[in-house]
């Protein structure tokens, strides 16, 4: 079966990334998560290493066809690294979709590449991990299920330090 990449920043990594996965993995065998920083992104919750520990802790029923990497750069270059026959994506709305398939386009010109558009389950199509974030450093609880207990456990300590300082 085929090597295939998810990248993403994953901060916080929740149920909607892991539908993703879990799809990935049935569909390709081998599925290699990239943790990356992005800068294009608003402010981190999480360092890479947690990002990544908190990934590896949340995918362990799959075994290993999983295996979390991090790293910076292209991700096309990352891709090639690891061999892998092609970039796995997700979108929950048309815009994300349209920035998805230029970056689709974008990709597969620069390397030829193929990327693949996986949907999440409805339930879990308005989860953001931005509006997790924000949600929990302005002070909220989750009381519905958007992440997983290592994510949960790690996003009720970083609301309690913040409480603290």
């Amino acid at each position: 079966m085929a090597v295939a990449f998810y990248p993403g920043s994953f901060d916080p990594f929740h149920l909607g990334h892991l539908d993703v996965v879990e799809q990935a993995v049935a569909l390709f065998g081998d599925l290699v998560i990239g943790v990356m920083h992005n800068p294009d992104k608003d402010s981190s919750m999480f360092t890479a290493d947690e990002r990544a520990e908190l990934i590896r802790q949340s995918v362990t029923h799959l075994g290993k066809k999983v295996c979390v990497e991090k790293y910076a750069g292209l991700t096309v270059d990352a891709a090639a690294k690891i061999e892998a026959s092609l970039i796995v994506k997700s979108a929950r709305s048309g815009a994300d979709f349209d920035i998805e398939q230029q970056m689709a386009q974008m990709n597969h010109a620069a390397s030829g590449v193929e990327t693949v558009l996986l949907f999440s389950r409805p339930e879990h199509s308005y989860i953001s991990s931005r509006y997790i974030r924000q949600f929990t450093l302005s002070g909220g609880t989750i009381k519905t299920p958007m992440v997983t207990a290592p994510v949960q456990q790690a996003l009720l300590a970083k609301k309690n330090k913040g409480a603290k300082s």
